[in-house]
């Protein structure tokens, strides 16, 4: 081959692999900026995540009300309570009732309102589950790991419908994935209201009472949805109701919605909400 026939050849291929650097096979212009690179991961650094304010305020004021869809937002919060879970299949009514029938701190069965600032001496086991081994040998038995904690109560508003509690947690640079949280508030009437239900949506298993009498229990593996789950007909007597709940959760996200609905469905938003 003739050394000009050998030169052609050559440009004709550095022609093509110019046009198949570009879109639409297109020669990029001589003065195109360079693309921008995208985010360095940086070893030992983390992403920026939201914090505690972009979702809770501190309770400032004596009561608040409802939302416009009569969502209760004011809530005392206890920090997380480890409780390692690798998977949210196990929930079912019977670990629930087992794993909130577990004494975690003083005054938790007699459902005495805390303070906000109380603090609790908390005994978590943070034993890890035990491993299944392929081919249907015994599991694996790790060994116990128990700690002693002082977790506290915070009072709370939320900024949106739903309780956040893996910010709340996040916020705090504490627990968010194999955890239980307690919550309470004080629902305040002006008059006794009859058959009317606690709706409650969470994330993941969650179980509710109301005045020290279970309401309503959520179990299984389930996001939070919008009413999931209606008590059945109930009474708010006139001044001083109490709800408490016990949320828990494994990997993913964890948050709550509650609200009381009346007989045709429509949120009951006549009530004051207060810590107290």
């Amino acid at each position: 081959m003739s050394n000009k026939l050998i030169t052609s050849a050559v440009c004709l291929l550095c022609s093509l692999a110019s046009l198949a650097q570009t879109p639409g096979g297109q020669a990029a212009p001589q003065n195109s900026a360079p693309r921008p690179r995208q985010a360095e991961i940086i070893p030992g650094q983390t992403p920026t995540s939201p914090t505690l304010e972009e979702y809770f305020t501190p309770v400032t004021t004596p009561s608040a009300t409802p939302d416009k869809d009569g969502f209760i937002g004011r809530w005392l919060m206890l920090e997380p309570i480890a409780k390692p879970n690798r998977s949210n299949t196990p929930f079912v009514d019977s670990y629930i009732r087992e794993a909130f029938s577990h004494q975690y701190f003083p005054g938790q069965f007699s459902m005495t309102l805390p303070k906000d600032g109380q603090k609790e001496k908390v005994t978590v086991d943070l034993t890890p589950q035990p491993m299944f081994m392929f081919g249907g040998g015994a599991p694996t038995q790790p060994e116990p790991k128990i700690e002693k904690r002082t977790l506290k109560w915070h009072a709370m508003d939320s900024k949106l419908f739903n309780v956040k509690l893996f910010r709340y947690a996040a916020g705090l640079k504490m627990d968010v994935y194999g955890v239980v949280f307690y919550v309470c508030t004080v629902v305040n009437a002006p008059e006794d209201i009859d058959n009317i239900r606690l709706a409650v949506g969470s994330n993941s298993a969650s179980q509710w009472w109301l005045n020290g009498e279970e309401a309503l229990i959520l179990s299984g593996d389930r996001r939070m949805v919008m009413d999931d789950a209606m008590s059945a007909r109930l009474s708010l007597k006139k001044g001083r109701n109490v709800i408490w709940g016990a949320i828990i959760n494994g990997p993913g996200m964890s948050d709550f919605c509650v609200r009381f609905v009346d007989e045709a469905g429509n949120p009951v938003k006549n009530l004051t909400i207060t810590t107290k």
